[in-house]
């Protein structure tokens, strides 16, 4: 299967770094200090913004200080962030097709994140404090690809939570899921939906995927 595009357009957390345990840890601290449940709060925070998420359970005038907190948990510590399968092999063999990241973290997690799974950073990266509304807006891809001079339509958006997917075809691009962080049941949105970036191989002019 070949997706021909002039610009791929990856999420992060998920789809290119696993910081699962650090997230789920985090969240259950803060989530017990705020009367919250946990699982309620982790069910559909994947792949949005913290503060969206946030905002989601408590009064908007606590959701700045509250969302503070969840990120000072978050940055507290590293372990257990680890670089999915495929990612550090399809990021460093390009061939020459332009890359962006389109990210729901803020810049000081994506650079924390990136630099412990040694996932190298392209020039152009949008993240939580570049655009006014978190995905599912396709907001970030879309000034991704503005960015990068391409067409939204002639990118192929990769992500993992249904969040992202919606992001990705509201911007108008073609969006391949990786079932890296949910069951594909969930993922059926996606144009194409493979294990992870094992299956992708990147040429000048698109993606060529092995599954």
């Amino acid at each position: 299967m070949i997706l021909p595009c002039a610009a791929v357009l990856f999420d992060v957390d998920g789809t290119l770094v696993d910081s699962t345990p650090l997230v789920e840890r985090a969240a259950r601290e803060w989530a017990a200090e705020h009367g919250i449940d946990a699982d309620e709060f982790l069910s559909d925070a994947h792949g949005r913004r913290t503060g969206d998420r946030v905002a989601d359970f408590l009064p908007p005038d606590q959701v700045r200080d509250a969302t503070a907190r969840l990120d000072a948990l978050e940055s507290s510590g590293t372990d257990g962030i680890t670089a999915l399968p495929g990612a550090v092999e399809l990021l460093t063999n390009m061939n020459g097709l332009p890359c962006a990241f389109v990210t729901s973290m803020d810049r000081a997690q994506l650079k924390v994140r990136t630099e412990v799974a040694a996932i190298p950073l392209p020039p152009t990266v949008i993240t939580a404090e570049d655009v006014q509304n978190g995905k599912p807006d396709p907001s970030g891809y879309l000034q991704a690809a503005r960015r990068l001079g391409v067409d939204p339509a002639a990118c192929v958006v990769i992500e993992d939570a249904p969040a992202g997917i919606a992001a990705g075809r509201a911007a108008g691009a073609t969006v391949l899921a990786v079932t890296t962080s949910h069951d594909p049941a969930v993922l059926t949105e996606a144009h194409r939906i493979v294990p992870d970036l094992t299956a992708v191989t990147a040429t000048q002019t698109g993606l060529h995927l092995t599954n």
